[in-house]
């Protein structure tokens, strides 16, 4: 049925026959006339939903979308009266997704009558503020990326669209992120699934990534070309390069988009042959140890005509991220900057177990990263970004004060974009055209109505930081540290997070091994020239029977 008559359609088709048999049926009785006047309201309300380009949820599903709304509206007594707390995040709570929509619109985006948070329960944290604020004059705080080794450095936001494909997000998806980004003057990552003619067409600044099958720059899915990746990477639109190593949805996995989805222009796009399944492999074959890393890092630096070039980790074995720290060393070569991805990131489709199982969360990776470079004196000539369920202003500042230079964000702006939350992008059938290739869906996706969201989002949110940073007597993100930020511990406890965690001093690593757990364990047995496991681990491993 839904090919001829597509079932969100239904409800209108109904109200339409409805209408007409009344209207055919007035002259015999109040109650046909009462029946086609209503049945008239609502195919009125269904053609206006179709005509309206401001909801793409309206135009995929008139009359019903409605249904939704309604409960939208008395949600918030549904759940203070029968369901649940308003802060529960599942993934991301009610609270959450209605910041971003009302900072995306434009709306007031104040609370009344004080906090809902119990402020004595474990974990809750605060910043503190100071009694002498500053006054800064703008919110659009950048930083300067591009180390010693970087010939054009890049000037970026503090806050910026993370990783998604063309493919996993549909073309008006993608259109309006980019030219948010170039309304907001931030960049926008176009995920391992290439640089598509959509992350092109408005003029944004991009960050290309390259994963495992390096898309758009491969003689075949991956085998890296250095031919057809140059093309690209000399583009103006393309600020920096990023190598994805893994990352926090499903660290450790590859992925297949079936042959049925890799449609002529994604074909083209990637670089790959339509009918055939197109693989991302879980392992790169350019490079197999660290050092092989920091070479190609050198590699796409010089192809890319000096651009910033780094690489994006999900922290896994902490001896493959120090033997990639030790390789800085051994072989002079740094990367521009390393994206940190918590394991807390999500994707269009995931198994569950990496979903929930699978790499660490944000904080402690990003610690161990900053902490490493840090203690071999090198954090001065790396930036550090980091991702991971960054929504508001505080997630922000929270991440910045543990070892981050800026964060990036994808579920975020897909709430700009008019994301609802109903977690079925793995189906195609995203009902507000954002992570689907149905054409009959995403067409209906506004570009222009959803890039000034997006580009308002990312303002809005730069706003409520630069409020946090004068209330805490600051001048800039980058002076905020960990002692900045307070966590309960207990109901009678607190620690700022400067007391709670042990962060190194500069070049500890240098003059021997710190007291800190995981580097006492792996640091010493970590190799620049192998990602293979210890020794002793691998001896431990051969106890069991096979």
């Amino acid at each position: 049925m839904d090919k001829w008559l597509p079932t969100r359609y239904l409800a209108f088709v109904l109200c339409l026959l409805v209408f007409v048999l009344a209207l055919a049926g007035w002259r015999y009785g109040a109650a046909n006339q009462l029946l086609a006047i209503v049945a008239g309201v609502l195919v009125a309300i269904g053609v206006a939903d179709l005509a309206q380009k401001k909801s793409t949820l309206r135009r995929n599903y008139p009359i019903l979308s409605h249904i939704r709304f309604f409960f939208e509206d008395v949600r918030p007594m549904l759940r203070q009266y029968v369901v649940e707390s308003d802060n529960e995040e599942v993934p991301f709570s009610h609270v959450q997704r209605a910041i971003v929509k009302q900072r995306a619109k434009n709306e007031l985006d104040v609370r009344p009558f004080g906090s809902e948070l119990d402020m004595y329960a474990e974990r809750y944290e605060w910043i503190n503020h100071s009694l002498a604020p500053s006054v800064i004059d703008s919110h659009d705080f950048r930083i300067d990326i591009g180390g010693p080794q970087c010939a054009r450095p890049y000037s970026a936001s503090v806050f910026n669209i993370s990783a998604m494909s063309f493919g996993s997000l549909s073309p008006n998806a993608i259109l309006a992120l980019n030219e948010g980004a170039r309304r907001g003057r931030f960049y926008h990552d176009t995920g391992e699934g290439s640089l598509s003619p959509y992350h092109r067409q408005n003029g944004g600044d991009i960050v290309w990534e390259l994963g495992s099958g390096y898309f758009g720059a491969c003689e075949r899915a991956g085998v890296f070309s250095a031919e057809r990746f140059a093309e690209k990477a000399v583009l103006e639109q393309v600020k920096m390069i990023e190598i994805k190593l893994s990352q926090g949805a499903k660290p450790g996995h590859g992925g297949v988009l079936p042959a049925p989805k890799v449609s002529a222009e994604i074909a083209l796009t990637r670089g790959v042959p339509m009918g055939e399944d197109c693989i991302s492999p879980s392992r790169h074959s350019a490079f197999d140890t660290p050092e092989g890393l920091l070479h190609f890092v050198a590699t796409l630096r010089e192809l890319s005509g000096g651009k910033p070039t780094g690489f994006k980790l999900a922290v896994g074995h902490p001896w493959e991220w120090f033997g990639i720290a030790k390789a800085m060393t051994t072989t002079g070569i740094l990367p521009d900057f390393i994206v940190v991805d918590g394991g807390e990131g999500g994707t269009g489709a995931a198994p569950l177990e990496f979903t929930d199982h699978v790499g660490a969360p944000l904080r402690e990776a990003l610690m161990l990263v900053h902490n490493t470079l840090v203690g071999l004196s090198l954090r001065d000539r790396i930036r550090i970004g980091a991702s991971g369920k960054v929504i508001t202003a505080i997630d922000l500042a929270r991440t910045l004060a543990l070892g981050a230079d800026w964060c990036n964000a994808a579920r975020g702006f897909m709430f700009a974009l008019g994301c609802i939350q109903s977690q079925s992008c793995h189906t195609d059938r995203c009902p507000t055209g954002i992570a689907t290739q149905d054409k009959g869906r995403w067409r209906k996706l506004d570009v222009p109505d959803k890039a000034a969201r997006v580009a308002s989002f990312h303002e809005n949110t730069l706003k409520a930081l630069k409020d946090l940073i004068q209330a805490s007597g600051l001048n800039h993100p980058t002076e905020l540290g960990p002692e900045h930020l307070i966590r309960r511990v207990s109901g009678n406890e607190v620690r700022s997070l400067a007391a709670l965690y042990r962060f190194l001093e500069p070049g500890e690593l240098l003059a021997g091994v710190p007291e800190h757990a995981v580097f006492q364990r792996f640091w010493a047995a970590s190799r620049p020239d192998t990602f293979a496991a210890p020794t002793e681990l691998s001896a431990r491993r051969a106890t069991k029977l096979r």
